[in-house]
């Protein structure tokens, strides 16, 4: 049975520049082990880029969250220092919003029976991604690993893995 690993959004604006937080830096050892084990297992990989435009806050969400972050192009989009060695072989999307219909779309192709989920932000971009793959794939298992996340805030962190725990999505933290 194949296996991916979906790395949501490791991107320097989420985790040292403009909408990062100390939570983020905190987990980045342990996505960085994650993804290791992972490569160690044979298991697939996908890393999500949020990804805007000059024109960000023209955009709804810009100006529901006025703070400029992943222009493409900008160091604050690239993927964190401590993980660009493992995308050259990974299959990358760039996403324009929260979720990415090219990851559910990628996985239900491939017929994956387990999916796990890493990154930032648990209460924005992991939870719609997660969802989105539960609804792409309904009887494959989607876990999120809590100790490889981070929320905007702590409490919305907690909020989010609720929320999916709800949803049938697994939530682990190891």
């Amino acid at each position: 049975m194949k296996e991916l690993l979906v790395v949501v959004d490791m991107q320097n604006d989420f985790v040292t520049g403009a909408l990062g937080t100390e939570e983020a830096v905190k987990i980045v050892g342990n996505v960085a082990e994650k993804v290791r084990e992972a490569r160690e297992k044979g298991a697939d990989l996908v890393f999500t880029m949020d990804t805007h435009g000059r024109d960000y806050l023209e955009t709804q969400e810009g100006r529901n969250l006025p703070v400029p972050h992943c222009i493409k192009g900008t160091e604050g989009w690239k993927i964190i220092p401590e993980l660009q060695d493992e995308t050259g072989d990974s299959v990358v999307l760039e996403k324009p919003s929260f979720g990415s219909a090219e990851l559910a779309d990628l996985a239900k192709e491939r017929g994956y029976a387990k999916i796990r989920l890493i990154g930032v932000c648990t209460d924005i971009c992991v939870i719609t991604n997660a969802l989105l793959l539960k609804t792409a794939l309904p009887e494959a298992k989607i876990s999120v690993d809590a100790s490889c996340c981070a929320g905007v805030t702590p409490q919305s962190h907690k909020n989010a893995l609720e929320a999916m725990k709800m949803c049938q999505i697994q939530i682990e933290n190891n």
